[in-house]
């Protein structure tokens, strides 16, 4: 017999795994698509399964929600950002998870370039925020809990 975690043992709230499905395609027919991907790890660089992860692109009116598998892995299909006034190339983030007591924020950037977001984080951690090229088209973010490498994340 296999026990599951209830309302008492652990805090929510908890998201059924559907929640999900089908809403990490933000780039639809657009020819500027890449792909985004990472992995979401605590303290100890264990893998989280079936963090939420939100993203969204404000240049495109874009919003998509992912849920990390077992590996803690997810994945987005996006158009590549570009710079808007006053900011660089980035895509936000929001991370919700059981037991989190608050949503984490944060964002990703695509270039160091110059950024009011990217400035408020100490400059030995801003390397944490930028994404890591795989390929042509697929950019790589892994987002740390806690730890040394931890994320920075943003209060709202």
């Amino acid at each position: 017999m296999k026990l599951i975690p209830t309302a008492e043992m652990t805090l929510g709230p908890f998201f059924p795994r559907e929640f999900a499905q089908g809403a990490n395609d933000l780039a639809g027919d657009a020819g500027d698509a890449v792909e985004l991907a990472g992995r979401v790890t605590e303290l100890d660089g264990k893998p989280l399964d079936n963090v939420v992860v939100e993203i969204w692109q404000p240049e495109f009116s874009a919003w998509g929600r992912a849920a990390t598998d077992a590996g803690g892995e997810y994945r987005f299909t996006i158009r590549r950002p570009r710079a808007i006034p006053g900011r660089a190339p980035h895509v936000n983030f929001l991370i919700l998870y059981s037991g989190l007591m608050r949503q984490l924020q944060t964002a990703l950037f695509f270039e160091h370039a110059s950024d009011p977001v990217l400035e408020a984080v100490e400059a030995e951690r801003r390397a944490l925020l930028m994404a890591r090229r795989e390929a042509e088209n697929r950019y790589r973010f892994d987002i740390r809990l806690r730890g040394d490498d931890e994320t920075p994340f943003f209060d709202d």
